[in-house]
Parts: structure tokens; sequence; C-alpha cells
């Protein structure tokens, strides 16, 4: 019974969604709607008790709502940073619309043609549609700890609006000149909404490490063991977190004589070069260094590219164990233990010193434009220190 109940529910959803991409909401009628079903009109309305019922079920349940709530909680879960969550976002929604065309099209054009019941079920879809995505946003922001220009509430509503303003315009017209494409009008949409958004904190220190010191971090690893050394040598030569490293696996290596690669799954997803050399010291070939060794030198199945001493996959928390053991009794010229996300900011200063732009900065590090902006000021704070130097050096 319950599946000839789910069978009819979904023929009248069905049919409902084809009469409203043909002739629009208010030309159907309930009539038409169950005729095209094969069900008789009293069936329609013990359903969804009208046409409003039946217009808030086709749209909640269309592709562009449908699990809505459920997949942005399970992304909101991810590690992912602002930048990438919002555009993952907004880049799925587009995606979503597109499927369902004719039906965007029919609300937005027959909007002023509608009841005020009409009106009230499509305020509600929004609302809720608002609702999730203000969710969303609140979930990343207060895990990396940043604070709003605008209430989130207001955020989310602009955000549905400019996407939905966006698909109605290329279902209408496909007009896209203002964008050479639609990443190009993503990348907008975010920087836009990140330019609401700041640190709860004064602005990021960036303090990168000094090179001896790194050098001797690499060093003391290598006494220690391999694993130890390939460990700090992954950390210094691609500017990875210690999640990002534990998640990886030894399939997401992309290597061979001119490049050696990492795929990054999950949280911001990208490919990260595995450089050879790390300030100014080559650290063996893209073949044959640290990290291809350590792995060459294993004899188990273990699909994880760091094992513990248990042969287990190494875990985020065993990694700063293992950095706190590594770098014990070192001390930065600040008079600091050093800290692992110093490694990060170490590299991203290095590959900026090195001439590489702040957008690909973002693309490599997964972090957006704005989270970078620190990084500018330090860069500018080495190339003085290095032009007063060669000043010195000219005096002589």
């Amino acid at each position: 019974m319950a599946t000839q109940l789910t069978s009819t529910r979904q023929r009248l959803i069905d049919a409902a969604l084809q009469l409203f991409s043909i002739q629009g909401i208010t030309e159907t009628t309930t009539r038409q709607i169950a005729e095209l079903a094969q069900v008789n009109e009293v069936t329609l309305f013990r359903h969804f008790g009208n046409k409003q019922g039946l217009l808030l079920a086709a749209i909640s349940e269309s592709a562009v709502f449908k699990d809505f709530g459920e997949s942005l909680r399970e992304k909101a879960s991810q590690t992912s940073s602002l930048h990438q969550a919002l555009k993952d976002y907004a880049s799925d929604r587009l995606q979503a619309l597109e499927q369902v065309p004719e039906l965007v099209l029919s609300v937005v054009g027959e909007s002023r043609r509608y009841s005020s019941e009409h009106q009230q079920v499509i305020g509600e879809y929004l609302t809720q549609a608002n609702q999730y995505v203000a969710e969303y946003i609140v979930t990343v922001i207060e895990r990396e700890q940043l604070q709003t220009n605008l209430p989130v509430s207001q955020l989310a509503s602009l955000l549905n609006s400019l996407l939905l303003g966006y698909a109605a315009i290329q279902f209408t017209t496909g007009f896209q000149a203002l964008w050479q494409s639609r990443d190009e009008f993503l990348e907008s949409l975010v920087e836009l909404f990140l330019n609401q958004v700041e640190a709860e904190s004064s602005v990021e220190k960036i303090i990168d490490l000094p090179v001896n010191l790194v050098h001797t971090i690499l060093q003391k690893a290598k006494k220690i063991e391999l694993r130890d050394y390939a460990l700090m040598y992954v950390l210094f030569a691609t500017g990875l977190s210690a999640l990002e490293i534990a998640n990886l696996e030894r399939v997401h290596q992309i290597i061979d004589r001119d490049r050696y690669l990492l795929q990054i799954t999950q949280g911001s997803v990208r490919q990260v070069p595995v450089n050879q050399w790390i300030l100014g010291k080559r650290y063996g070939s893209y073949t044959r260094n640290p990290l291809t060794q350590w792995l060459k030198s294993r004899k188990d199945n273990e699909a994880a590219l760091f094992l513990n001493d248990a042969g287990l996959p190494l875990s985020e928390i065993e990694i700063q164990q293992r950095w706190q053991i590594i770098t014990q009794g070192l001390l930065t010229p600040e008079g600091q233990a050093p800290v692992i996300v110093q490694t990060q900011q170490t590299w991203c200063v290095e590959m900026l010193m090195k001439g590489m732009t702040l957008e690909n900065l973002s693309m490599l590090t997964g972090q957006s434009l704005k989270q970078l902006k620190p990084y500018i000021q330090r860069v500018k704070e080495k190339i003085a220190i290095e032009q007063a130097i060669q000043r010195d050096r000219d005096s002589q």
C-alpha cells in the first residue's frame, strides 16, 4: 500500500513539474495535473490539499532542493576554507538549477501573476533555503573563528538571490558577457562575500622559520628515523597541514621524472607540488627524495602515506606529536618553540619570494586571497631586508 501511495504522489509531482514547465504555474490547473498523472482530482487534494501544497512539494522535492539541508550539513563538517565552502555551494546550486531551467523560468517569469497563496509558497521555500545556507555559513565561520560585517541570514539571502539571478539571465538569454566563464562568476561572487568576513582577532602575524632552523629540523628528523625525515620533508616541501597529510594515501601520488604532485581529496580538493628545493638546499629529486625512500623501505600493504609505530595510519594528533619530539629544545628568533603551522607559513613565504602570484598560491593552498593577504606584508619585509643587505655589500 505504501509503495502505491508513494507512486501516486510521485506521479502527481512529476505531472505538475511537467505542466508548470510547459505552460506556467498560473495557467496549470489541478484537473490537468490529475489527468496527466492518471488519477482522480480528489486524490490530488487528498495528498496535497490544493495546488499551492503541490507546488511546494514539487519545488522542495526537485533536484534543486532535495536533500538540501542534509547535503549542506555534510559539507559543513568538512575542513574546507570559507572560500572553498562558498564556491562549492554556489557551484552545486547552479548545477542543480540547470536541471530544471523551465521551472526556474516559470517561477521567476510569472511572479507578478501569482496569487497571494502562490507567493507564500515560494516565500516559504526561499526562507527555508536561506536558513539552510545560513546554518552552513555559520558552521564554517565558527570553525575559522571569523566574524561578518552583515548578519549571516542577510548573507545567505543575498547569495541565493545572486545565484538565482545569474541562472535566470543565463536561461533566458544565454548572456554571459559580464564574465568570461562560470568559474570567473563564482570567484567574483565568493570574493564579494569574503569582503564581508574578517578575522575576530587582529590580522594573523606571519612568522616563517629561518633557513638554518628549517634545515636543523630536517637533519634532526633524519637522525631519528626515515619516516620522521619524510614527514618533515613533506611539511616543508608542500605547505600542507597536518590534517591534510594524515589523509594522504599512496595512490594520491603523481610522480615522474619531471614532477612530483600530491592529490588532496578532502576539504579543499587540489593538487600540490612536492618541491625538490627547500630554502636553498636540494633534498633529492622528484623520483628519489626522503618521501619516496620512506615508501620504498616499507614492507606493508597499508594505503596510508604515513604509518605510526603500530603500523596504523598516522593521525593528525600523532603528526603534531612527532613535530614536538623532533623540534624539542629548538627556539625561533622570537625565543618561542616552533609550531607546526609555521611550516606552511614558511612554504608560502618561500613561494611568494620566488615570484608566485597570490592567486596561484590561493589555488595551491586552498586559502582565499583575503586569508593570504598577511603574507604580502611579510614578503615586503623580507625583500626590504635583502635590499638593505645588498646595499651594504655594494658599499664595500
